[in-house]
């Protein structure tokens, strides 16, 4: 007799969260520019891609915000951007500055990659500061796609090892990628008091549901409970 088959009784995998101490101890083991992108994926809760197509536009230095146009299923959502950051970025755009004007001194450079619509429409736009990625990569290349010479941006792989040497030298024994730091950024917003809805407009999350994992990873341990003991000094 014909039975219709049972969904997968198996839990859905809770995702790996750091510490706020073990985030400090990663964070210290980079500098420059690395620290920065590192610091913006924690701190702002970006997927890696959203990090690497930042534009320098994108930032709202007044508003302590950023822009992410195009997120996961081509979503646009504004997210926090800490103020600690203020200045390392406005040091970054300045270097992005030089760079650009070192482009433009080469005759065969041919701006910075724009969206079809909005190249048509602004057609000078590519040679613009603004439009410029925010972590262009160190050399210029060959688009594919046009055969003309470009900046892109910092290569995603490049980032994955800057991550996974900043874990090992920081002594963490958790698996740690670029969207460990977005789920820690998520449950210390959690941690810290914000409600659900605010964590999931952060994150770009379509359904609260996904968001709600998180409230899981809270509960791990015990469950969520505190020991009594915790609450008597003992020395």
């Amino acid at each position: 007799m014909w039975e219709p088959s049972k969904k997968s009784s198996r839990k859905k995998k809770l995702p790996v969260v750091l510490t706020v101490d073990e985030i400090s101890c990663l964070i210290a083991q980079l500098s420059g520019v690395k620290k920065l992108m590192v610091s913006l994926l924690y701190g702002s809760g970006l997927r890696r891609m959203e990090l690497l197509r930042l534009r320098v536009k994108d930032i709202e230095f007044d508003l302590g915000q950023l822009h992410v146009w195009d997120g996961k299923g081509s979503k646009n959502r504004i997210v926090t951007l800490a103020s600690e950051l203020h200045v390392p970025l406005k040091d970054e755009i300045q270097r992005v500055d030089r760079l650009l004007k070192n482009d433009l001194s080469n005759p065969q450079y041919d701006g910075v990659w724009m969206p079809e619509a909005l190249a048509r429409k602004y057609p000078k736009s590519r040679f613009d500061l603004g439009w410029q990625y925010l972590f262009p990569a160190s050399k210029l290349s060959v688009d594919p796609q046009s055969s003309k010479i470009r900046r892109h941006h910092f290569d995603e792989s490049g980032l994955n090892k800057i991550i996974k040497h900043a874990a090992q030298a920081a002594g963490i024994m958790k698996q740690v990628t670029s969207h460990t730091l977005r789920h820690s950024f998520a449950t210390h917003l959690l941690q810290s008091g914000a409600d659900i809805r605010t964590v999931q407009q952060q994150l770009g999350h379509a359904d609260v549901k996904t968001t709600e994992i998180y409230t899981h990873v809270l509960k791990q341990g015990a469950q969520g409970v505190i020991s009594p003991l915790d609450r008597i000094s003992l020395l």
